[in-house]
């Protein structure tokens, strides 16, 4: 008969649950070797049941890779017969249609047993700074993009399949780096695996089954309750995406069907796929569909199969948003990570106050230099960008924030000391986020120097991009203005930012970040925050004038109360 627990015990035990995820979570910034991980938090620490369902993952999870893993280790754990697994078990794949969309997502999953009964999986998805191939996005197929490890057993048995480790060794540039994350997530999971035995031994439990089932249930109740909030109803929008010079835009038509406690994404309409690396797996997709979903309907609720019960996706195979095998996908994120403000503007109109405007964040930037130093040492280092977020109904957009993916900026220390490059500026960018009465969040300008002293590392220093917004600015919201557009100039000049850009000592690379949208009308925004963002250096006095009607005396820093009601009555 199954055990039922009673609320107490319910929140304490699922509380715990995450807790152990955090600590696997927390071990990660201890022992991986990449800046990428240790500083910027790329990764993914989650453990389903036995059935592959998805129970926890950490407070921090990336959206991409949480939701991708919540289908895909879902496939992954029922590729096999359960029978099949033993105890000292460990798998390990980067396959882009399996799991997170790209190879640089590297997932490494074992089975938890107790009692030598198998009681669970634990997993954790680490983005690899490094897997070999052409670092960037303009590649036309996956076997440009790296290495690709089908799902095989990195330890039978808790043995060691030496040669899968010395596949990955001699396929990728900064082999010590690599191999060390890996040796973390395996601790990752270990920490994991051991403190889910540890709570169950303590909590008299034989199993997780009657667990999942109420948190699994009771999560899938309390997302239903809040969707049948809004009418039912067929809500439609649009996003359109840049490519290259000289190629059709990209289309993502969204239309979302609300039925009583379902909802029903269809991606039909959507662009077909690309020959560079823009598209997007289904699994990829689905993540920041769900993103939207989630974080509109049930913000607070931890994540777990339950929150994606009400929620289906349909993308015919083939399109950008669901693309077919060999298509290359390193970019995934420039495409995908729009999903979500599609969704968004879908459903502005029935929930205005649980939406933000368009993100210069979205898509996340991502960075990588790779070279070799002036010794001959190679150097490899990715960092992730955000740019200004979108504002919403009652805030106004973060600066530098990376959304909807999360993540944290890169240390100045930290890449100086991995690179032989200089970070020569960091600077916010006045007059960058959208006008609006909630203002768009700004973006972030960065110089980069390649030096050009006894310091200067041989030639060429590589430079890959992965990004956005460079022709269209994201969109404000009701009557929200857009904000500033992305910028990439080499040495004063305007470079390519869709391939991969050779650098030599005495480049200096500017990288403008853009601004996030605008919320509502600029002319109802409250003139003293208007001008306590000119005092600051947010706004221009300009700006406020002409984007605000609110006039700003430059010597005092002063609202003119007479010329704003001139400026704001015309």
């Amino acid at each position: 008969m199954a055990r039922t627990f009673d609320p107490i015990t319910l929140e304490i035990l699922w509380r715990r649950l995450i807790s152990i995820v955090d600590e696997a979570d927390s071990s990660v910034a201890r022992t991986a070797f990449s800046s990428l991980l240790r500083d910027a938090h790329d990764y993914t620490c989650m453990f389903t049941d036995r059935f592959g369902r998805e129970l926890a993952q950490g407070t921090f999870a990336t959206p991409g890779q949480s939701g991708a893993m919540a289908l895909g280790i879902k496939n992954l754990v029922n590729k096999y017969p359960l029978e099949l697994y033993r105890p000292g078990d460990i798998f390990i794949t980067n396959d882009p249609w399996a799991l997170a969309g790209h190879l640089n997502d590297v997932c490494v999953m074992s089975p938890i047993f107790y009692r030598d009964q198998l009681v669970a999986f634990t997993a954790c998805v680490f983005h690899h700074s490094d897997i070999g191939g052409r670092v960037a996005s303009d590649n036309h197929d996956v076997f440009e993009e790296g290495l690709f490890i089908p799902l095989v057993k990195l330890y039978d048995g808790g043995v060691l399949n030496e040669a899968v480790l010395d596949m990955i060794r001699w396929n990728v540039r900064t082999s010590d780096e690599v191999i060390g994350d890996i040796r973390s997530q395996i601790a990752a999971n270990h920490v994991c695996a051991e403190k889910i035995r540890q709570m169950l031994k303590e909590s008299g439990l034989d199993n997780l089954d009657d667990l999942a089932d109420q948190i699994i249930g009771l999560t899938e109740k309390s997302i239903r309750e809040e969707i049948e909030k809004i009418p039912d109803g067929v809500y439609r929008a649009r996003g359109v995406i840049e490519q290259t010079k000289g190629k059709d835009d990209i289309l993502i038509e969204a239309t979302v069907t609300v039925k009583g406690s379902d909802i029903v994404v269809d991606l039909a309409g959507s662009s077909p796929q690309v020959d560079w690396g823009g598209n997007v797996v289904l699994n990829f997709t689905y993540a920041y569909v769900f993103m939207a979903i989630k974080s509109m309907f049930a913000p607070d609720v931890p994540n777990n199969d339950g929150c994606a019960r009400p929620i289906k996706l349909s993308a015919p195979e083939g399109t950008v948003v669901n693309c077919k095998f060999p298509a290359a996908v390193a970019a995934r994120m420039q495409i995908g990570h729009f999903m979500t403000e599609v969704i968004y503007r879908a459903i502005s109109g029935v929930l205005p106050g649980s939406v933000i405007a368009g993100s210069g964040g979205t898509p996340a930037a991502m960075n990588v230099f790779y070279g070799k130093r002036g010794n001959g040492r190679r150097f490899h280092s990715v960092i992730i960008r955000g740019g200004g977020m979108g504002a919403g109904a009652g805030n106004d957009g973060n600066y530098v924030y990376i959304f909807p993916a999360n993540g944290a900026n890169t240390p100045v220390e930290i890449f100086e000391s991995d690179t032989p490059l200089i970070v020569e500026k960091r600077e916010l960018i006045t007059d960058s986020g959208g006008p609006g009465k909630m203002k768009g969040g700004l973006g972030k300008r960065e110089v980069f120097r390649i030096p050009d002293d006894e310091y200067a590392p041989i030639p060429p220093v590589n430079l890959g991009i992965q990004a956005g917004r460079y022709v269209y600015p994201a969109e404000g919201l009701f009557d929200g203005k857009t904000g500033a557009k992305g910028q990439f100039l080499v040495s004063g000049a305007p470079g390519n930012p869709y391939g991969l850009t050779q650098l030599k000592p005495g480049d200096v690379v500017t990288i403008d970040a853009p601004g996030g949208g605008g919320y509502g009308n600029p002319f109802e925004r409250d003139p003293e925050l208007v001008a306590g963002d000119a005092a600051e250096g947010y706004i221009s006095i300009e700006s406020a004038r002409n984007d605000y009607g609110v006039a700003i005396d430059p010597a005092t820093l002063r609202i003119d109360i007479e010329g704003t009601k001139k400026l704001r009555g015309r």
